[in-house]
C-alpha cells in the first residue's frame, strides 16, 4: 500500500515559492524585495491566494518556514524508505500534508510572539476539567487562527479550481481536501494545556495555564501512522470520493486517504519525479525498508569502509556541564549498487 508520491527537482519548486500547499518554501526570501512581497509575480499562487498575500503580506515568512519545517520533518520520518522526501511536488500527499501541519504551526506560534497584525495570543476557552484556582490566560498559541488562515489560504487553490465530474483530476482534488484538513487536525489534536507554577520557594501555590502546540516531531509521528494506515478511494458513479475497500472502517476527517498507490522508487524516473534508490545508504542487518534486501530492490550493495567522528570518553563536571573528547573509528557502510 502507498500513495502517490511523484516528487520534482527541488530547483522547480523554488518557481512555486509560496504555493506551500504544494511546495517548501526554502528561503522565503526570495519573494521580498524591499519589503514588498511580489505577490503577484510568484508563478503558482491561485487568484486568491494572489489576494491573500496582498492583505497578509506578514504572513507569508510564516507560511515559508513552516512548509520548511514540514520538509524537515518529512525527510525525518522518511529517512529509511526509498523515497525519502529529498523531492516533493503536488501529488506528493505525506509531503504535502507535512507542509501544511508546518503552517499551521508556524502561523499560531507567530501569533504568540507578536509578529502578525491581524492575531495575537490564543482566545481558547478555558477548559473545564482544569483545576478552579489555577489560571487561565497566560499566551498561547493561537491555534484557532493559524487553523483558520492555514486552510483558507491552502484550500483556495483547490476550490477554485473547476474539473469534469468524475475525472481523475476531480478525485485528486477532493483527495487534497480531504488530506489538507486531516493535517490540520493533526496539529490540533495535539495541541495541550501547559502550565507554570508560581509560589514561594516554588511551592507551586498557584497555576498559570495556556494552550500549547505539540513539538512537531509529535504530529510528524502522528502522521506517518496515518500515512502507514491511510484508506484506498475512489469515485462513485455521483463524483463522491468513497472508499475503495468496504470492509474496513470508513476514514474519518482525521484521517488520510488517497486514490492511486506509490510508484516502487527503485530506480530514476523522470516521469514519476522518482530519484531511485542507487547510492543510498543501507542496513545490512535489518529486515525492514531500510535493510538492503528492499532498500536495493534486489540490485545487491557494495560495502566499504568510512570514517566517522563521534562523541565520547563524555564527563559530567560540577556544576554543571559535561564535557566529551572527540573520537573516530572505522566502520563498515553498505551502499546500494
Amino acid at each position: 500500500m502507498g500513495f502517490s508520491n511523484c516528487p520534482v527537482a527541488w530547483n522547480q519548486m523554488l518557481i512555486l515559492v509560496v504555493s506551500l500547499a504544494m511546495n517548501p518554501l526554502l528561503i522565503p526570501e526570495a519573494y521580498i524585495i524591499g519589503a514588498q512581497p511580489l505577490c503577484s509575480q510568484l508563478v503558482g499562487l491561485s487568484q486568491g491566494q494572489k489576494k491573500l498575500c496582498q492583505l497578509y503580506q506578514d504572513h507569508m515568512q510564516y507560511i515559508g518556514e513552516g512548509a520548511k519545517t514540514g520538509i524537515r520533518e518529512c525527510q525525518y520520518q522518511f529517512r529509511h524508505r526509498r523515497w525519502n522526501c529529498s523531492t516533493v511536488d503536488n501529488s506528493s500527499v505525506f509531503g504535502r500534508v507535512m507542509q501544511i501541519a508546518g503552517v499551521v504551526n508556524a502561523v499560531s506560534r507567530a501569533c504568540r510572539e507578536g509578529e502578525l497584525s491581524s492575531c495575537g495570543c490564543s482566545r481558547a476557552a478555558r477548559p473545564k476539567d482544569l483545576p478552579r484556582d489555577w489560571l487561565w490566560g497566560g499566551c498561547g498559541d493561537n491555534l484557532n487562527y493559524g487553523y483558520r488562515f492555514s486552510k483558507e489560504f491552502v484550500d483556495a487553490r483547490e476550490r477554485e479550481k473547476s474539473y469534469p465530474k468524475g475525472s481523475y483530476e476531480s478525485a485528486r482534488l477532493l483527495m487534497n481536501l480531504h488530506n489538507n484538513e486531516a493535517g490540520r487536525r493533526t496539529v490540533s489534536d495535539l495541541a495541550h494545556v501547559s502550565c507554570k507554577c508560581h509560589g514561594v520557594s516554588g511551592s507551586c501555590s498557584l497555576k498559570t495555564c495556556w494552550l500549547q502546540l505539540a513539538d512537531f516531531r509529535k504530529v510528524g509521528d502522528a502522521l506517518k501512522e496515518k500515512y502507514d494506515s491511510a484508506a484506498a478511494m475512489k469515485l462513485n458513479t455521483r463524483g463522491k470520493m468513497v472508499q475503495m475497500h468496504s470492509k474496513f472502517n470508513a476514514p474519518t476527517s482525521h484521517d488520510l486517504v488517497y486514490i492511486e498507490s506509490s510508484p516502487d522508487y527503485c530506480l530514476k524516473n523522470q516521469s514519476t519525479g522518482s530519484l531511485g534508490t542507487v547510492g543510498r545508504l543501507c542496513n545490512k542487518t535489518s529486515e525492514g525498508m531500510d535493510g538492503c534486501e528492499l532498500m536495493c530492490c534486489g540490485r545487491g550493495y557494495d560495502q566499504y569502509k568510512a570514517q566517522i567522528v563521534e562523541r565520547c570518553h563524555c564527563k559530567f563536571h560540577w556544576c554543571c556541564y559535561v564535557k566529551c573528547k572527540r573520537c573516530t573509528k572505522i566502520v563498515d557502510q553498505f551502499v546500494c549498487k
